[in-house]
């Protein structure tokens, strides 16, 4: 939202980022061949420039492909229609259509003065996306498109730099760089390059069925780390924010409507912690070293089995180093320059003058948020249940309408058919029953069917008799269930469910959907009957869709009903209620827990699919999910046996006083009085320091005797809130975690200490010292526990 981005861009800026990169989403500027869209979420102009108001550089992705789990990796599907195209080869077509965008984008930038050579923050663009990682598919026709797709990136002059990522072939003077969640060891195809990483991630993407991933910051800190001590030059974490695939933009297969990622900033425009605060520390010390990052290459040194330090020399007698532990248990002793240092296992040191520790990637010291999630918590949180409110509904015909339908013999693929105007396609056909049954019976039958996905609803005699559905990872699914047919002719609808086009993999464009095969398996005369290439009528979308019930127009249509007994847990129902949005201005949460699968509007506007009906495997979680050693995206998961997503996103701006309307629409079946409204009203943080961890890192200066410093609790609220109550304040061996915290056996109460210092405050920060809170157990390693509220 673009009310949204300079909050979003400011708390980057002060977490210690320099440059936004940003993908540019073809589909959105261009839905419609030559009818470009620059407004509302997609005006780019105004993103570069709230971005260079605010001081910081851009680097923009223009593509046009942008992987990004977004529909169609971005690609408009108008591009798949035209005849004879070949996405991302040596197509002409394509290319024609590709070169064409990249133009419009360039040209967009050069008359509102935004690239750096005209005093704009555009600093780097990049062509192409994890090309390399397809190219083995595309043969000879991919190596000419790289050239290609080099040559016309360049031929745009745009006087900045341009990159490839994932692209070892890169031509010059293109720079290729690397994805991933480590790029220390990466080397770029040239000498004259520099050493880019252009998306560490974050955390990972969120998908339908799957446990929620996360990646705990001592590991994303390590990597950052690690690859600077190696020499790099430019990183970008992807994502510092993620945000919400609102409408259908979510990608396929089966990507879920939040983006989190589990980054700094989370879905909501919250600060994570203490996943922002570690990084702010990096930044910080990262930049104490710059003067000598930029005046040397670094000297290797070994310092043992799986240690090294890397050494950037300014003067002979001048340096800054890293030290590193890369072992993924054993924690090390080292000595370097005649002093001895302890590195805790994965984990680097970094010392700005080759002397002092001023951090270490392995040990947070930053406040923690007490709940994960931006809406859990019981103090911070306020529920509004919408069980009172005035509920309508509307339930659908099953199967098509005589107005929007058509016949066509066989079985056709989804996409091709939809041209994904809509999530749905009816397969209908009849099954006749020729032989004679008795009275009161029916014939039994076993029905099987096959699709390449996404989900399907079956009917037979307008009865819901199965659903089907495949998964991120593989789409496809069968579906067989044993049904029951009345003599004379039966009625056969399956309704398929697209759950965002696919955007990754080699040819991904030409990836289908839909139904397949349908056989009818005769239960007494093992004789199967293959309905697949009959004669089947179609519909592209559903009833509800064609009359627009998500509209705020029909939001008083006599069409919806309204009673004292509301339907649930009804396939195919239209649901509709008014709420009053809370007080406030933060972002609000609604909770669709109690639903099945389907979409949601409010004020009209589609804030995406839910489908908390699809739970997660019940293993492969873990509680504290070890940072050490390699980290990839199923190491470390949580949400087992749980909905991947529950709480969809509402931003404020698209709620107003008075009655606000949500309209849902219900495919499986769900139960909306239960569905609840959230808000957050504080924010819940703590903090635990010893004495022995370093001081804060931007307290740091050169000749100055560094540990004779005290170490800090920091707390800080989101801006606009303030510190207003301390709920724990305990100087000496506190024991326990966050939101656990009790005195230990050395106890200083500093409560009054801490009030004095925090209460009113947007922040504060407290020495751990016993100059300041006294000395209640001498001899003793002490350390300060904090827990606070911060209100608006």
């Amino acid at each position: 939202m673009p009310e949204v981005w300079p909050e979003i861009i400011r708390k980057s800026k002060e977490g210690g980022l320099d440059v936004i990169e940003t993908y540019v989403f073809w589909n959105n500027h261009e839905p419609v061949r030559g009818e470009y869209y620059f407004e509302g979420r997609f005006d780019l102009v105004r993103f570069v420039k709230t971005v260079q108001e605010a001081g910081l550089l851009v680097h923009l992705r223009i593509g046009p492909y942008a992987c990004a789990e977004w529909n169609y990796g971005g690609f408009p599907v108008w591009l798949h229609f035209i005849p004879g195209i070949q996405f991302r080869t040596t197509n002409d077509l394509f290319k024609n259509e590709m070169k064409r965008f990249l133009a419009k984008i360039v040209s967009l930038m050069k008359d509102a003065d935004l690239f750096a050579s005209q005093g704009g923050p555009i600093i780097l663009a990049q062509v192409e996306n994890e090309y390399g990682n397809v190219e083995w598919a595309y043969g000879v026709g991919g190596e000419l498109y790289v050239k290609w797709a080099a040559e016309t990136a360049v031929s745009l002059n745009t006087s900045v730099p341009w990159v490839m990522c994932q692209q070892e072939d890169a031509p010059d003077p293109i720079i290729n760089t690397c994805n991933g969640f480590y790029c220390d060891r990466f080397t770029p195809n040239s000498p004259s390059k520099p050493k880019m990483w252009t998306e560490n991630y974050s955390g990972w993407f969120l998908a339908f069925g799957n446990a929620i991933p996360y990646r705990p910051v001592e590991d994303l800190a390590f990597s950052v780390a690690r690859f600077f001590e190696t020499g790099g030059t430019f990183q970008n974490y992807y994502m510092y924010f993620g945000g919400t695939n609102f409408e259908r933009t979510a990608g396929g297969p089966l990507v879920a409507t939040s983006y989190d990622y589990d980054a700094p900033i989370d879905e909501y425009g919250f600060i994570r912690q203490p996943k922002w605060g570690h990084l702010r520390d990096l930044h910080k010390a990262i930049k104490q070293c710059e003067e000598f990052l930029i005046s040397s290459d670094p000297t290797y040194l070994q310092l043992g089995k799986n240690l090294e330090a890397h050494i950037y020399y300014r003067t002979s007698n001048k340096c800054a180093a890293f030290l590193a532990n890369f072992d993924s248990s054993l924690d090390a002793n080292v000595t370097f320059n005649g002093n001895s240092y302890f590195l805790p296992a994965w984990s680097v040191s970094i010392l700005p003058d080759c002397k002092n520790v001023i951090f270490n990637t392995a040990k947070v010291v930053s406040q923690r948020n007490l709940h994960g999630v931006s809406f859990s918590g019981t103090t911070s949180v306020n529920e509004f249940s919408l069980a009172s409110s005035a509920w309508s509904w509307y339930k659908e015909e099953v199967g098509v309408s005589s107005n929007h339908s058509f016949i066509k013999p066989g079985l056709l693929e989804q996409i091709n058919t939809t041209k994904d105007n809509s999530d749905y396609l009816w397969y209908t056909t009849s099954i006749n029953v020729k032989e004679s049954i008795a009275p009161g019976q029916e014939k039994e039958a076993f029905l099987h069917i096959g699709s390449l996905g996404h989900a399907a609803l079956v009917f037979v005699n307008k009865r819901l008799v199965g659903f089907g559905f495949g998964n991120h990872e593989d789409a496809s699914f069968n579906l067989s269930e044993k049904i029951s047919l009345n003599q004379g002719d039966n009625t056969l609808d399956i309704l398929s469910m697209m759950v965002g086009l696919q955007n990754y993999g080699p040819w991904f464009d030409i990836a289908g959907a839909g139904i397949y095969s349908v056989i009818l398996a005769d239960l007494k005369k093992s004789s199967k009957d293959d309905l697949s290439s009959g004669v089947w009528t179609y519909q592209v979308g559903v009833e509800g869709e064609y009359i627009g019930l998500d509209k705020i127009s029909l939001a008083n249509s006599s069409l919806w009903i309204q009673g004292n007994r509301l339907p649930i847990n009804r396939s195919l129902i239209w649901y509709k209620a008014t709420f009053l949005a809370p007080e406030g201005k933060g972002p609000l949460s609604l909770d669709l827990a109690s639903m099945g699968k389907g979409q949601a509007w409010v004020n009209g506007q589609s804030i995406g699919r839910y489908w908390p009906a699809y739970l997660a495997p019940s293993t492969g979680c873990t509680t504290n999910c070890d940072y050490r050693g390699a980290y990839d995206a199923s190491k470390c998961l949580r949400n087992c046996g749980q909905p991947a997503q529950t709480l969809y996103h509402i931003p404020r701006t698209w709620v107003h006083s008075g009655e606000n309307l949500l309209v849902l629409h219900e495919e499986l079946g769900g139960d909306p009085s239960k569905i609840s409204l959230l808000t957050r009203t504080g924010q819940e943080v703590c903090a635990h320091v010893s004495e022995a961890d370093p001081p804060p890192a931007d307290s740091w200066q050169p000749n100055l005797e560094f540990m004779s410093q005290s170490s800090q609790v920091r707390l800080t609220c989101e801006q606009g809130w303030h510190i207003s109550m301390i709920n724990f304040a305990s100087f000496g061996t506190p024991r326990g975690h966050c939101g656990t915290f009790n005195p230990g056996n050395c106890h200083a109460n500093v409560l009054s200490v801490v009030q004095q210092a925090c209460i009113g405050q947007e922040g504060c920060a407290i020495p751990v010292s016993t100059a300041r809170l006294g000395d209640p157990c001498p001899g003793v390693l002490k350390s300060l526990a904090i827990e606070a509220l911060c209100s608006y």
